[in-house]
């Protein structure tokens, strides 16, 4: 089972795929790092040499943030939000959208689910 930066990649998957279970690293740029570091694409995660693990880890260690100093990063961007009184800020305490259409979009948030028209309906009288 390879480890990379602290999580362990599921063996059955590409590499490419197994990359994006590491916060911070999408399919993009799992496939950026598989061509810098000259393996193939369609290798597993179990047939990895401990060679390659290590190129991988140091071209993640060197180039990139990812998990603990990025989810440490996005909190303290959240933080200062809150402490100048942003409206962005004042959404994220409140657990509410910041983006988007937020009267339909925050329905589940609020408390204010609604059903489809007929989902309240009794069922029909019997025929006799």
């Amino acid at each position: 089972m390879a480890r990379i930066s602290g999580i362990n990649l599921p063996d059955n998957k590409k590499i490419i795929y197994a990359l994006c279970y590491i916060y911070g690293i999408g399919p993009n740029l799992s496939r950026v790092i598989i061509k810098s570091a000259n393996i193939s694409a369609d290798k597993k995660a179990k047939d990895l040499t401990p060679e390659e693990i290590s190129k991988i880890q140091n071209l993640i260690d060197h180039d990139y943030k990812v998990e603990g100093n990025l989810r440490r990063e996005v909190t303290d961007n959240v933080k200062r939000l809150k402490e100048i009184g942003a409206w962005r800020g004042t959404r994220h305490s409140r657990r509410l959208p910041i983006h988007g259409r937020t009267k339909t979009n925050s329905r589940t948030t609020r408390g204010n689910v609604r059903k489809t028209m007929g989902s309240g309906r009794k069922p029909t009288a019997q025929k006799t």
